[in-house]
C-alpha cells in the first residue's frame, strides 16, 4: 500500500490555510469598510459642532449630552414632559416618541399588507394556472424598471382625490353636522395604502413556493384541501425565511422613508422618524452632531431587529432564483 507523500500533506494544508485565511481578511476588510459610516456617525455624535466638522476621527472630549440636546431640537427647543395622570399625552408632549411610535405603525400596517398582498398573488402566479399567467407576470416584473420618483406626482394626486372613509361616513350619516369630506393628505391612509404591495415580495414569494414539491400538493388534494388551506397549512410554514426576509425589507424601507412622508405630511404629529430628522437642516446651517445623535437613536431599532431575524433573512434571501 503506497503511503502519501508528507511534503504534499503539508503543502496542501499551507495552501488551503492561505486560502482560507486570504477570503477571511477581505471579509473582514469588507466588514471594516461597511461600518467605517457607522463608526463616523457614533463617535461624531458625540463631538462639538467644529469638531464634527473640522477634527478627526476621534472626539477630542466625549459630549454625551448631545442626545439629549437632539430630542430637545426634535420637540421644537421644548423639554418632553410627562404627566401619570394622562400618560398618553407624552407622545404630544415628546415628538421624538411620536415619530417613532408613527415609524412603527406604519412600519407594522406596510409589512401586513406587504405579507398579505404578495403570498396571496405570488400563490396565484406559482400554482395557478390561468390564461395569461406568464404574461401578466412579466409586465408585473418590468414595473420595477420604473423610478420611485416617477411616481411620486401621480400618487400624490390620488391621495388629494381620495376622500377618507371616516370623513365619507360621517358625512353621508351626519354623524357630525360640521364634517366635511377630507382627502387623504395628512393621514395615515397616505402613509400606509399606496406601500402595502410591492413587486418584489411578490418576485421573492412566487419564487420560494415554487421550489415547494408538487407532490405535497397532491397529497394535500387527495385529503380534501383546498387552495386557501394547502397555502395556510403547508406553504407558509415551510416559506418563513422568505417570510421574515420581505417582513424585514419592507420594515426597513418604511423606517428609512423620507420624501413620501415629507410630502403628504403637514403636521409633525403625523410625520415618521426621518422626517423628524430634518429638523436639524436650517437655513444657518445643519447641527451635524445633533443630525448624527438623531440618526444613532434612530438606527438601534432596526440594527437590534436584524440581528434577531438575520438566520431567516440570509436564508431567505439565498434561496431566491434557486428554482423556477
Amino acid at each position: 500500500m503506497a503511503t502519501q507523500n508528507p511534503w504534499r500533506i503539508n503543502r496542501d494544508r499551507a495552501r488551503s490555510w492561505l486560502v482560507s485565511g486570504g477570503i477571511h481578511a477581505i471579509l473582514i476588510a469588507g466588514a471594516v469598510f461597511m461600518l467605517f459610516p457607522f463608526l463616523w456617525m457614533i463617535l461624531g455624535s458625540l463631538k462639538t459642532y467644529n469638531e464634527a466638522t473640522t477634527a478627526g476621527f476621534f472626539p477630542r472630549e466625549w459630549h454625551f449630552e448631545n442626545y439629549p440636546e437632539a430630542i430637545v431640537v426634535m420637540n421644537f427647543s421644548k423639554q418632553c414632559a410627562y404627566d401619570a395622570g394622562n400618560p398618553l399625552d407624552i407622545f404630544d408632549k415628546c415628538l421624538l416618541l411620536r415619530y417613532f411610535a408613527n415609524t412603527i405603525f406604519i412600519g407594522m400596517v406596510a409589512v401586513l399588507g406587504v405579507l398579505t398582498t404578495g403570498v396571496l398573488a405570488a400563490y396565484a402566479f406559482a400554482r395557478l394556472n390561468f390564461p395569461g399567467r406568464d404574461l401578466v407576470f412579466i409586465i408585473l416584473l418590468a414595473t420595477l424598471m420604473i423610478p420611485g420618483e416617477l411616481t411620486l406626482i401621480p400618487n400624490f394626486v390620488l391621495m388629494v382625490q381620495f376622500p377618507t372613509p371616516e370623513s365619507v361616513i360621517a358625512t353621508a350619516f351626519k354623524l357630525d353636522p360640521d364634517a366635511q369630506i377630507k382627502n387623504w393628505i395628512d393621514t395615515y391612509w397616505a402613509l400606509t395604502i399606496p406601500w402595502i404591495a410591492t413587486v418584489f415580495s411578490i418576485f421573492l414569494f412566487r419564487q420560494f413556493f415554487k421550489t415547494i414539491p408538487n407532490e405535497l400538493f397532491d397529497a394535500a388534494v387527495m385529503d380534501g384541501a383546498t387552495h386557501l388551506r394547502f397555502l395556510w397549512s403547508v406553504v407558509l410554514p415551510l416559506s418563513k425565511p422568505a417570510l421574515i426576509t420581505s417582513a424585514l425589507l419592507t420594515f426597513l424601507g418604511s423606517w428609512n422613508a423620507l420624501i413620501w412622508p415629507l410630502l403628504v405630511t403637514n403636521s409633525p404629529q403625523m410625520r415618521p422618524i426621518q422626517v423628524g430628522l430634518a429638523q436639524f437642516i436650517t437655513e444657518a446651517g445643519t447641527q451635524v452632531q445633533l443630525l448624527m445623535a438623531g440618526a444613532t437613536m434612530t438606527i438601534i431599532p432596526i440594527m437590534i431587529m436584524y440581528l434577531i431575524l438575520q438566520k431567516w433573512f440570509v436564508e431567505g434571501i439565498a434561496s431566491v432564483g434557486i428554482r423556477g
